[in-house]
Formats: C-alpha cells, sequence, structure tokens
C-alpha cells in the first residue's frame, strides 16, 4: 500500500538520495541542462524548485540554507548570481521536463531537465518582425508603336 509515501525513494538508502540529488542539482545549475532518466529529473525537480525559490531573496540566511542543501560553493553562487537573475520575476515553474525516449541498454525512460529561462529554442529574446514583401506593380504596358504611314514605307522602299 501507499500510505504516507510522499515521494519516490529511488530505490536508495536516504544519505544516498540526498547526496545523489544534490549533485544533479549543481550539475543542472552549473550546466543549464542534463540528460537523467524520468523518475530522477521529477525528484530534481522537487528538490531544486524551492532553491530557486530560496535564491530569489538574496540574504545571508538564504545562502546558508541553499548551501545546507547543495553542499558546493560555486554552485550556489552561481545560482545567486546568474539563474536568480533569469528567474527574478518567475512566479514558479523554473524548470522543464522533456522526455527524450528509451535508453538503450535497459530501456529506462530518459528526460532532459533544463531551466526554462536559458533555452534559445523555446525563449526567443528577439521576436523577428514579419517583413513585408511587396509585389511590383504592373509595368505600364510600352507605348504602341506609330502605324506603319505611306510615307514611312516609302522612305524604306527609297533606301
Amino acid at each position: 500500500m501507499r500510505h504516507g509515501k510522499k515521494f519516490n525513494h529511488l530505490g536508495r538508502q536516504k544519505k544516498h538520495r540526498e547526496l545523489m540529488l544534490a549533485n544533479m542539482a549543481c550539475s543542472l545549475i552549473e550546466h543549464k541542462r542534463i540528460f537523467t532518466t524520468v523518475a530522477k529529473a521529477k525528484a530534481l525537480r522537487k528538490y531544486v524548485e524551492p532553491l530557486v525559490t530560496k535564491a530569489k531573496n538574496d540574504t545571508m540566511h538564504s545562502r546558508r540554507v541553499v548551501f545546507s542543501y547543495l553542499r558546493d560553493k560555486e554552485g550556489t553562487s552561481e545560482l545567486f548570481t546568474t539563474i536568480r537573475d533569469a528567474v527574478i520575476n518567475r512566479p514558479g515553474g523554473y524548470t522543464r521536463i522533456i522526455k527524450t525516449g528509451r535508453r538503450l541498454g535497459d530501456g529506462a525512460e530518459m528526460a532532459m531537465v533544463e531551466f526554462v529561462d536559458f533555452n534559445d529554442i523555446y525563449n526567443v529574446k528577439e521576436t523577428k518582425t514579419k517583413t513585408r514583401r511587396r509585389k511590383k506593380k504592373a509595368s505600364a504596358p510600352a507605348a504602341p508603336e506609330a502605324p506603319a504611314t505611306e510615307e514611312n514605307n516609302n522612305e524604306e522602299s527609297a533606301e
């Protein structure tokens, strides 16, 4: 039965799971995109999103709380500088999970986890305006040549 089971244990002991999620979170913060299994991606999203929300308030206390979860000085500073500046106006939903198919070795479902604001394909900052193509106006018909008159014909035959 599933009584009181709030999260996926991922087949690991508590310490192993915490360290694995901390390492995956640091990799996500460093590279802005990682590939993993769908189950780990969903667990990682629940782990990272509260940390990003905490990073929006840049105080010493929030830095210490985030550092206690990540256990990485460079990851913490990256979160409070680059990522914080990108997500400061977003109310939530900082990460995106995109399923990428199955792994060849064991058939596990794979997914890509990325920060929403760091994807160049989906987030086009500069919206390209549609250029208008104008058709050329139909050129006015050429002036009709003067009809051949007798004078013109006589000149031609005289030569």
